[in-house]
């Protein structure tokens, strides 16, 4: 029990913010501009309405600037806090202070309790113990592939087998499927605390209460949130989150998080007072002229990202959890809202971004922006600096129209292919800016995408207006589940041909979890709200779809083997090596140069083996319905992949590869065939057309 007498109250030092752990006792610093008067509460447990202990900032003593921080003797880790605020209640102003709400810390390494019932506390951390050999792997974004996964959602369903399933440590029970499947990072969906679980919608099907799963809803964006914990004592996030982060590394696995810094859990104005609105409103959020809120995010507010205090805030966040925590990337929500302005303007070299670009602390992990806002900013090849990789929306969208048939997508296809130069190129960036995907957790996963012309939302509760509605899908001819043996023949076909072109193009690629074995959310689009099998990893589809996940595994391998793929910088269709074939030579089934205007969308693919370890590749795209003969000369390649192929004999080993014998080779209607041909063999080419 806090004891108010034990307590002896000093003025504190104006920085670090948060709480802080000193010899004799804890420091609190918190920023407010215009507040005229602070209370910190302390209570004596999580579960406590009314502080045992309040203790008012003296203005004179505990303010340095817009600081306010005191010290007090006789507190130690494990204590929980919250602040009130007194100030002008003046929206037009922007300034909503209201002293009878108790509010969070932003700077809160840990959070207890409901934040939704208004029941949640902070609770003082101790920092001062490092980590021992815990070792980051360091991967090149070069030698990188990205495995998206829900943290709960991966091993939550009955099917994983898995001891305290949906927590921290149930992922780490995973590791050594990821390890075998080839992965070299998990992205993980937002892991800090939020600030509302249930939604106010039910499933009108089913009647259940709605929640938000996904976890894009903020208010603590230092804390682990205690949702993924397997034990619920006070702190036990930190610890497990930190075991699961030292387990990856030791298999060689980086830790990639989901931030988002684009708006918080508050809302708009009829959202909940927990923190930042309390603080300060005005500091922390862009609004309108008239004091309401602006809403770049989609989400009801947006972080003032470009004040120098909330600045601050967000490179002391990943500073932490890049240096405390341990993990080795970032990929930034909506990240177009870090370059808006005070005014809400998108502007060049924002401050915040070159902030946390040459940041020293940060300069070695990776940095992955979502390039683009919910207020019509797209800024996909020109976010940030070299520093900055990006979700590739260009990529994703020209992938799927070209395997759908669309008409002249065939040249958008090819620069994708090779690591889109014409997004990139021109501000002197390389392939490896760009993070290639198919399928991400925003959309149709990889089966749903060949099996639903149109997204099925009604479980989400909003009359399916929610969602993309533009997918670029194709059922292959039925709508949903099907027993038609040859819809599901041509399905299993197609997901092959998008693992295999994600696998196969320049860039870092991006596998959307569960994808590798069919994971399906019966055609939702946006199941943001389904903490359900909608949503959840089912393990016994590992066993009915064993041939996809052994062809994505060996993909991932034969990308691994080929430096072609992981190159730094672009292919120029010149000879990288002086008297050599030029490094790339794309043409047509004929043998001919490729025509770009012609409307033919097969594709061939030919790459030097200069720049693959001596081993020449030849890379055949079909999207038609028709099987295609694609011309060749020499008779001393091998048949490496074949996406029409059964099992065993989609993807082979150099020692298990066919010689190919005749002078063209079949490329099954919308299929896949790469040959190669190795340095023992005479230098490959084409033929020209009879």
């Amino acid at each position: 029990m806090l004891d108010a007498s034990m307590l002896n109250v000093l003025p504190g030092r104006a920085f670090p913010l948060g709480s802080n752990v000193g010899d004799t006792g804890v420091r609190f610093a918190i920023v407010s501009r215009n507040a005229t008067r602070v209370w910190l509460a302390l209570f004596d447990g999580p579960k406590a309405r009314k502080p045992a202990v309040e203790i008012p900032f003296d203005p004179e003593k505990h303010r340095v600037g817009d600081v306010w921080s005191i010290y007090i003797e006789g507190l130690g880790p494990g204590v929980l806090y919250l602040y009130r605020v007194e100030g002008p209640d003046d929206p037009a102003r922007g300034h909503r202070f209201n002293s009878k709400y108790f509010l969070l810390d932003p700077y809160a390494k840990c959070i207890v309790g409901d934040v939704a019932s208004r029941n949640a506390k902070c609770m003082v951390v101790d920092e001062s113990k490092d980590w021992i050999d815990d070792l980051r792997p360091r991967i090149p974004m070069s030698k990188t592939i990205i495995y998206e996964t829900h943290v709960r959602g991966f091993t939550i369903h009955p099917s994983s087998g898995i001891v305290n399933a949906g927590a921290y440590k149930a992922l780490i029970q995973k590791i050594p499927y990821l390890k075998a499947l080839g992965v070299t990072a998990v992205n993980l969906l937002p892991v800090q605390e939020i600030g509302e679980t249930e939604l106010p919608v039910r499933n009108p099907i089913t009647g259940e209460r709605l929640t938000n799963y996904w976890g894009y809803n903020p208010i603590g964006f230092f804390a682990p949130a205690g949702r993924y914990a397997s034990e619920k004592g006070m702190g036990e996030q930190l610890r497990e989150f930190r075991e699961m982060v030292a387990a990856l590394h030791q298999a060689g696995i980086e830790v990639i998080l989901d931030v988002v810094f684009n708006h918080t859990a508050e809302g708009n104005e009829e959202g909940p007072t927990l923190s930042f609105r309390g603080i300060d409103n005005s500091l922390y959020y862009i609004l309108d002229p008239d004091g309401s809120y602006a809403n770049y995010s989609g989400c009801g507010n947006t972080l003032n990202c470009n004040h120098p205090v909330v600045r601050d805030l967000i490179v002391d966040c990943l500073r932490y959890w890049a240096a405390v925590m341990h993990v080795d990337g970032f990929r930034f929500d909506l990240a177009s809202v870090l370059g808006r302005d005070q005014k809400g303007r998108v502007t060049e070299n924002a401050g915040t971004i070159e902030r946390i670009a040459e940041d020293p602390v940060l300069r070695d992990v990776k940095l992955i922006a979502e390039a683009w806002d919910a207020g019509g900013a797209y800024q996909v090849g020109s976010f940030g600096d070299s520093r900055w990789a990006e979700w590739n929306g260009r990529y994703r969208d020209d992938v799927r129209r070209y395997w759908r048939g669309d008409p002249g997508t065939k040249g958008a296809f090819a620069l994708r292919l090779t690591g889109s130069p014409d997004l990139y190129e021109h501000s002197g960036r390389g392939p490896m800016q760009s993070i290639n995907f198919v399928t991400a957790h925003d959309g149709f996963t990889l089966r749903d995408l060949v099996s639903y012309n149109r997204k099925h939302n009604k479980a989400n509760g909003e009359n399916d207006r929610d969602g993309m509605e533009v997918n670029d899908s194709w059922n292959c001819g039925a709508e949903g589940e099907t027993t038609d043996p040859a819809v599901l023949a041509l399905r299993a076909r197609m997901q092959k041909n998008f693992v295999a072109t994600l696998l196969l193009s320049v860039g870092v690629p991006m596998i959307l979890g569960g994808d590798e074995f069919g994971r399906t959310q019966q055609g939702n689009n946006n199941a943001y709200c389904q903490d359900n099998e909608i949503s959840w990893y089912d393990w016994t589809l590992l066993t009915q779809n064993e041939e996809l996940h052994r062809f994505c595994t060996e993909m991932i391998r034969f990308r691994s083997d080929n430096p072609a793929f992981q190159r730094e910088r672009y292919f120029t269709g010149l000879p990288s090596v002086l008297g050599a074939e030029p490094d790339i030579l794309w043409f047509d089934p004929h043998g001919d140069r490729q025509t770009w205007e012609n409307e033919d969308p097969r594709l061939g693919l030919l790459i030097n083996g200069t720049e693959n370890d001596g081993v020449w590749l030849y890379l055949m795209f079909n999207p038609t319905s028709k099987r295609a003969s694609f011309r060749l000369s020499d008779k001393d390649w091998r048949l490496r992949i074949d996406t029409s192929a059964g099992e065993s004999f989609d993807v082979r080993d150099p020692d298990r590869a066919a010689p190919v014998i005749e002078s063209v080779i079949v490329v099954e209607s919308r299929s896949i065939v790469v040959l190669s041909a190795g340095t023992r063999h005479a230098t490959p080419r084409l033929s020209s057309a009879d």
